[in-house]
């Protein structure tokens, strides 16, 4: 928390000499200039967007069509905003700590990138003006709102990228979007995850924080893995693999959730158990060593 890439590369650094040895593997995120990897800035929001972009496919979406709405414009909320704005998405409501925008046609994401990024700190950012507030954003084309109004409104599909318990037991009645990628930790509490998931005629589907965020991670897996080899990989290479892995987490998770008819969040819990569970039963349990016993082939999770 409160950490950037430098940050992470004094980190390493003071490793280091601890250890009198160069041990950039110690940590992750570092700079790319002090053998961070290329890639790793946009990996969390990159990673939801090869989710959506399997719901795409199975659902046959016309992009331009679709309406997302987005909480929270930090790191994973741009990228996720920019790649879905690029791909033609009706990115019509984007908000930070301060406030939000809305416009039904769509907003400028790269324009309100931008803006964002002109000061390093979140007060006072756009010209001593919030997010709200922003110009050459479009505002006098785009309607204020709030980040409590921006999770209701009637959008395809709503992406929390900022903090936890957004959506609460106090207002998950009032949540209208079918389809809600968690980018953020958390941001649905138990209770309002329950209600989400008894709410069967509302047929909406959550892709949880535990899949949906996990590109940043995984991409910090690929610096260790080239920090221990001593390989630089390209950018292209970084966002292949992450493509590959993250499409093929979703289809797993998403495969058992349909065949089970459970949620995404369990089936996510069940798929990770039941590769645990494989991999103990290739070690080796004790009803391989106990005569008369046999050791069960296919362990099973059930849920």
């Amino acid at each position: 928390v409160y950490t950037n890439p430098r940050i992470m590369g004094w980190m390493a650094d003071e490793y280091s000499k601890i250890e009198r040895a160069r041990t950039p593997s110690v940590i992750t995120g570092k700079p790319v200039d002090l053998e961070g990897i290329v890639g790793r800035d946009d990996a969390t929001g990159r990673g939801a967007y090869y989710c959506l972009k399997e719901l795409e496919q199975q659902r046959d979406w016309t992009p331009s069509e679709v309406t997302v709405a987005v909480q929270g414009f930090g790191n994973a909320g741009q990228s996720i905003a920019r790649l879905l704005h690029a791909d033609g998405y009706r990115v019509v409501a984007v908000s930070d700590s301060k406030g939000g925008l809305f416009n039904s046609t769509g907003l400028d994401i790269p324009a309100l990138v931008e803006a964002k990024n002109r000061t390093r700190s979140m007060s006072g950012v756009y010209c001593g003006c919030d997010l709200s507030e922003c110009s050459g954003c479009g505002r006098e084309e785009a309607d204020t709102i709030t980040n409590a109004e921006l999770l209701e409104l009637k959008v395809d599909v709503l992406v929390p990228a900022a903090l936890e318990q957004q959506v609460t037991s106090e207002n998950v009645a009032r949540i209208q979007a079918p389809l809600i990628v968690e980018v953020a930790n958390g941001p649905i509490s138990s209770e309002a995850d329950a209600a989400l998931a008894a709410l069967a005629a509302r047929d909406v589907l959550v892709v949880p924080d535990i899949l949906a965020n996990a590109g940043g991670v995984t991409v910090s897996y690929f610096e260790w893995a080239q920090n221990k080899s001593g390989w630089n990989w390209s950018l292209d290479d970084v966002h292949a693999r992450l493509s590959t892995v993250m499409r093929s987490a979703f289809n797993a998770v998403h495969t058992r959730a349909a065949k089970s008819g459970i949620s995404m969040r369990s089936a996510a819990y069940a798929v990770a158990l039941e590769r645990i569970a494989r991999s103990v039963q290739a070690q080796g349990t004790s009803a391989l060593f106990t005569p008369g016993e046999q050791p069960a082939q296919s362990p099973a999770v059930h849920v």
